[in-house]
């Protein structure tokens, strides 16, 4: 069962202790009036069609703690004794006061969280965020009357019916676990079959069904303990494991047989351990490296390794995923734990743009991997450019415009910025979920935290002049104008910010090491 909340409420209707005097510069406070509580609060409260029961958190805290989560990368430990200390926390997760005497909620009601959250579910709510800041700045541009006003007629339609830019691009978001090897995870899979062993087995049976429990565990350490590992030993010792996990589970499936009970998750991880030996035996006697779906760690038997090609991390263990950015607004366009090619999602990326903004974009900006001749002939039909030069060898009177093509890669960089400051600051770079609809939340989470971070670096810029008006001109009444009435109005101008904030370059430097 779901309860609406209260609704945003304001800075001064929040009960402080005496003495306590929060400000409403706080970034936190002005993220709070930049997200779209109500319009959310609708959309999650679908999710609890019961009527009956205890009554669930509201959406205020779980969407807010897992934004907290996710923008310092703290533990679910942490971030529930950080919303507990902090009062600008508590009003940014919709305290009606501050109330440091519980905590808001038990630590493992984060999991419940993220996977209520899903991807799709924060898919929508990032695409409100995107639809109500871009309102508040169309209706800020429209208060402003200025003769010298911008026309973007890169993003408007034209002509032929298009506009505006898509960058797209594919990255991996890795997964923590320990870097696989055959050896070390055949050794995990012999050890967690030795634990379900330990507890099928009844004394009352009789005696334990033999392991070789301390000669594989002293093989493997013999195995490891070498500085130098070649073939011949490699596939000595892996050859072994698989003797002494075989052993394991045809003593498993004797227990089983016997009417020995297992849970859904024990039952879940033996299905795992199952595959593994599966896998490692086709590979050892095929001598290959390579087998389809492989599993890499027995604790996420669903991440996959990405072939990316990079220089230092030719394979990397985690979800690949597409984003797009149009207007600086990041999306989350796919994510998957299987390799695929992201190519064949260029399609499916332009529909969705042309169903958010009624036409197709003017021009695509991508790598070389999706300029394939589907794309191509795809992009060429609906009057898209697509970014680079063309196929195969040029013609000898083909003019090719090398400045354009320089322009387009300068321009893509953005993306990769994207990619950076997700990592860096947003959670992507370690995904530390267990399971697999919590990874996916996560990497959800650090793109709807991206157009957060976009949206208050708006208001920081502005404080950054507002600074700067004061240590040079200390004119009062331009500052009232530009700075002080969209504060208070929480609408902040897309462009007069960028030109205003070019001014100083002191402020340009410290507003990076906050927002970047």
């Amino acid at each position: 069962m779901y309860r609406y909340s209260n609704g945003q409420i304001s800075l001064a209707d929040f009960k402080q202790p005496v003495g306590m005097n929060l400000k409403e510069s706080n970034r936190w406070v002005k993220k709070a009036q930049t997200i779209p509580w109500l319009e959310i609060e609708h959309r999650y409260a679908a999710l609890f069609t019961n009527r009956k029961g205890n009554v669930a958190k509201p959406l205020r805290l779980a969407l807010g703690a897992c934004i907290i989560q996710s923008e310092y990368g703290y533990s679910d430990e942490e971030t529930a004794l950080q919303i507990q200390e902090n009062p600008y926390l508590q009003y940014f997760c919709g305290y009606p006061g501050y109330d440091d005497e519980k905590l808001p909620f038990d630590p493992s009601l984060m999991v419940y969280f993220r996977k209520r959250l899903t991807p799709e579910v924060l898919g929508e709510i990032n695409e409100m965020i995107v639809r109500d800041a871009k309102a508040r700045q169309a209706k800020e541009a429209k208060s402003e009357d200025h003769d010298d006003s911008e026309d973007d007629s890169d993003h408007d339609p034209g002509q032929g019916g298009n506009g505006g830019t898509m960058i797209v691009d594919a990255t991996c978001a890795p997964s923590n676990i320990r870097y696989p090897q055959d050896v070390s995870l055949l050794n995990e899979a012999r050890e967690n079959a030795e634990k379900l062993l330990d507890i099928l087995h009844d004394p009352a049976d009789g005696k334990k069904p033999r392991t070789y429990r301390k000669r594989a565990r002293k093989d493997y350490l013999k195995y490891v303990r070498c500085r130098k590992h070649t073939a011949k030993m490699t596939r000595k010792a892996i050859g072994r494991q698989l003797s002494y996990l075989k052993r394991d589970l045809e003593a498993i499936d004797g227990k089983l047989l016997l009417g020995k009970p297992l849970t859904d998750r024990q039952m879940e991880r033996l299905n795992t351990l199952r595959s593994i030996y599966q896998q490692q035996k086709y590979m050892y006697d095929n001598r290959t490296h390579s087998v389809p779906d492989r599993i890499v760690s027995v604790s996420q038997p669903f991440v996959r390794p990405i072939v990316r090609g990079k220089a230092g991390k030719p394979v990397e263990f985690g979800a690949k995923l597409d984003i797009s950015v149009v207007d600086g607004w990041t999306r989350l366009e796919c994510c998957s734990f299987n390799a695929y090619n992201e190519a064949g999602n260029l399609r499916t990326m332009v529909e969705r743009f042309r169903e958010r903004e009624g036409h197709y974009p003017s021009r695509i900006l991508a790598d070389k991997i999706y300029r394939n001749r589907e794309n191509l002939s795809y992009c060429k039909e609906r009057g898209i450019r697509l970014s680079g030069p063309a196929l195969g060898r040029p013609r000898k009177d083909e003019i090719r415009d090398k400045a354009q093509n320089y322009l387009d890669e300068c321009e893509r960089v953005e993306v990769e910025r994207r990619f950076s400051l997700a990592k860096r600051k947003c959670g992507m770079g370690l995904v530390t979920a267990k399971l697999q609809e919590t990874a996916a939340h996560v990497i959800a989470m650090s793109v709807l935290v991206l157009n957060l971070r976009k949206i208050q670096r708006a208001l920081l810029r502005m404080l950054a002049y507002l600074l700067e008006i004061l240590a040079q001109n200390k004119n009062w009444a331009l500052v009232q104008w530009t700075l002080v009435r969209p504060l208070e109005t929480g609408v902040v101008g897309h462009k007069s910010y960028i030109l205003l904030f070019s001014y100083s370059s002191i402020f340009r430097v410290q507003m990076k090491f906050y927002c970047f």
